[in-house]
């Protein structure tokens, strides 16, 4: 059996902001109890609306349009440490900024030339 590329933590995010989530952001989420079959995590939103979450310097930056959908993109805390964003150095090469990115980056052949 094949190991799932992506952690259940940020399936369980993904699910909430599909489903659930309509105009609020997912912040993060935290693992709660499992059993033999399933996990549950409990997913923290955000309403980017409320007067409070908007006051606010500590969160207000959630309500930004760029922050629509993290949990899709792998922006959470989760999805970071899925991608491996969590390394850094010279291991972390091949994981910066993105798996795909720095694959693409080694296939091309760039010659540095006067011009």
């Amino acid at each position: 059996m094949q190991k799932s590329t992506r952690n259940l933590r940020s399936v369980a995010e993904e699910r909430v902001g599909r489903k659930i989530a309509g105009n609020l952001r997912v912040l993060n989420s935290y693992w709660v109890a499992q059993d033999a079959t399933y996990k549950f995590y409990e997913v923290i939103l955000v309403d980017p609306q409320h007067a409070a979450v908007r006051n606010d310097a500590r969160i207000n930056w959630i309500c930004k349009g760029a922050h629509k959908h993290r949990e899709l993109r792998g922006l959470t805390s989760a999805g970071k440490s899925g991608r491996g964003l969590r390394n850094k150095g010279p291991s972390a090469e091949r994981l910066r900024p993105s798996r795909r990115a720095a694959w693409r980056r080694r296939q091309f052949l760039q010659l540095k030339r006067f011009r």
